[in-house]
C-alpha cells in the first residue's frame, strides 16, 4: 500500500476529503503521517479524529528554510513514505534532491495565472476577481524549489459568475480541488510503476 504524508496548515479539508476517499477505496493509498507547520492548526484535529499519526514542526522554532526543511523531510523519511502531498501547506519547502517527482502540491487557481509567494487561500480568488478572469479553477503541480512552478500533473475549471466573491468563487474551486487531488495521486502512482 503507498503510504501519503499530507502535509497541512490550515484546516484540513483536502485531508479529510483524501481520507474519506481511502475508506471508500476510491484511493488505494494509506496517510501514514500528517505533518503541520503550526500547531494551532484545525487539521490536526481532523487527523486525530480520523486516527491519523501526526506531527507539528513548528517554522517558528527554526532560523530558515533548510533547517526547517530538514526537520520536515527527517519526519517523512522516518516513516516510509511514498508521496508527500501540500495540501494547504504555506510554508516553503527545500525538497532535498531525492524527493524531486515525489511532492505534490494542489493550488485554488489555474497555474500559472495567480501563483507564487504570497497567493493562497481567498487571496488567490480575489486576485482572480479583481483580474476579471473569465474561468478560475485547481491545479495539482510536483513541487520544486520555487512557489507553484512545477510541472502540471491536472487541472479543473469553474466559470466565474456575476456577482461572485472569493467565497462563493473559493467553494466552487475547492469542490474541483475535492475531485483533482485524489485523481493526480492516482496518476502519479501510475506512472511510478511504469
Amino acid at each position: 500500500m503507498k503510504r501519503l504524508a499530507v502535509l497541512v496548515s490550515g484546516g484540513g479539508r483536502s485531508l479529510e476529503n483524501l481520507a474519506t476517499r481511502i475508506a471508500a477505496k476510491e484511493l488505494e493509498a494509506e496517510i501514514g503521517l500528517v505533518l503541520s507547520n503550526t500547531p494551532t492548526a484545525f487539521a490536526l484535529e481532523r487527523a486525530k479524529r480520523l486516527g491519523l499519526e501526526s506531527v507539528v514542526v513548528d517554522h517558528r522554532q527554526h532560523a530558515d528554510a533548510a533547517s526547517f526543511s530538514q526537520s520536515v523531510f527527517r519526519e517523512i523519511d522516518a516513516r516510509a513514505i511514498d508521496l508527500v502531498v501540500l495540501a494547504g501547506f504555506l510554508r516553503l519547502v527545500i525538497l532535498p534532491e531525492r524527493w524531486l517527482g515525489h511532492v505534490l502540491n494542489i493550488h485554488p487557481s489555474l497555474l500559472p495565472r495567480h501563483g507564487g509567494k504570497g497567493f493562497y487561500g481567498d487571496r488567490v480568488h480575489r486576485a482572480v476577481l479583481a483580474a476579471g478572469d473569465r474561468e478560475s479553477g485547481c491545479t495539482v503541480h510536483y513541487v520544486t524549489n520555487e512557489y507553484d512552478r512545477g510541472e502540471i500533473v491536472l487541472q479543473r475549471r469553474v466559470p466565474v459568475l456575476p456577482g461572485d466573491d472569493e467565497h462563493s468563487l473559493g467553494a466552487r474551486v475547492f469542490e474541483e480541488e475535492r475531485l483533482a487531488l485524489p485523481e493526480a495521486i492516482r496518476r502519479h502512482f501510475t506512472r511510478a510503476a511504469h
